[in-house]
């Protein structure tokens, strides 16, 4: 393309999930309601995890980061949709654009990193219980907290800056609800090789690592639990595995479905749908899996919901 065709793009107009008028109403009260429940039930989950000295271990310092990782990732992109479906331009800046493209990459990266760190925690919990004390010291559990951290704004980083080498057209109309990877390449008008190359390179290692390490955790796990004796643990033990793995299928499959494809092949319509269901959906299933399942979490929540409730009617 000729250099003359180019324009300046100062801004971005997000078309969201929907076009059609009618469907507006209904789905900024859906999206409002997934956003309500996943602040207020990882929101809820951090505070009780702080404010219970019983629970500063490292099992229950994981799932409170995970918590705060899925509030900050639900955060990166809900409002602003929410916001744009009232919005006659439904505009976001260009250095806009790119902070929520860097923030939506950290997040889920983090995310994949702590599910990762998760499934290691309940491996040396339930196949080495004597040896966990020793394993899974307060400063190797703050270190690796740490290093998902880094290594969350190392990869954000890297894709961030790449999107922002390339060149953009007049169309600046992205079909989407927010600034996501694929969508913003489909209307460069420069060449997306080296960011496409990164995606299918990087991000499967950092993607398809972390899920065949979960994948080797929960395998050693449930291997553990079938020479456990007791039927009535391995039911246990089965069924909180099954609940961990099903939110593991669906943010790495929905995640897999959408980038590690050949652009060329990316469908928008079907992108956004799958892009909804580890954005937001994953993120709001997590406090219900992950701590609310938990018999000690779910027996202090009662407790504590028990107090607020008796102070606010003395």
């Amino acid at each position: 393309m000729d250099n003359t065709n180019w324009t300046s793009v100062s801004h971005f107009v997000l078309l969201g999930i929907s076009t059609h008028p009618e469907e507006q109403i209904p789905l900024f009260f859906l999206f409002l309601f997934m956003y309500a429940i996943n602040i207020s039930g990882n929101f809820a989950i951090i505070i009780l995890i702080t404010s219970t000295p019983r629970f500063h271990t490292p099992m229950y310092i994981f799932l409170s980061n995970l918590a705060l990782a899925d509030i900050c990732f639900t955060s990166t992109t809900v409002p602003k949709m929410l916001q744009n479906i009232f919005s006659p331009t439904k505009a976001i800046s260009y250095m806009g654009c790119l902070a929520q493209t860097y923030f939506f990459i950290c997040f889920a990266a983090m995310e994949n990193f702590l599910l990762a760190v998760m499934a290691y925690d309940r491996y040396i919990a339930i196949c080495h219980p004597f040896h966990y004390p020793m394993i899974l010291t307060r400063m190797l559990c703050s270190q690796m907290v740490a290093v998902c951290h880094i290594l969350s704004h190392l990869q954000a980083l890297l894709h961030t800056f790449l999107m922002g080498q390339l060149i953009f057209c007049a169309d600046n109309r992205i079909p989407h609800f927010f600034c996501d990877l694929y969508p913003l390449m489909k209307i460069s008008c420069s060449s997306t090789h080296l960011n496409t190359l990164m995606i299918h390179t990087e991000g499967v290692i950092v993607i398809n690592g972390a899920l065949v390490f979960i994948i080797a955790s929960y395998a050693c796990i449930i291997s553990a639990v079938l020479r456990s004796p007791s039927a009535k643990g391995k039911w246990k033990a089965f069924s909180t595995c099954a609940s961990h793995l099903i939110v593991v299928a669906i943010f790495y499959g929905t995640l897999t479905c959408v980038y590690f494809q050949p652009l060329s092949n990316y469908s928008v319509t079907s992108g956004r749908i799958l892009t909804v269901m580890y954005t937001v959906v994953t993120p709001m299933l997590n406090p219900f899996i992950y701590s609310l399942r938990n018999g000690d979490v779910k027996g202090t929540f009662g407790k504590w919901m028990c107090r607020i409730w008796t102070s606010s009617f003395r």
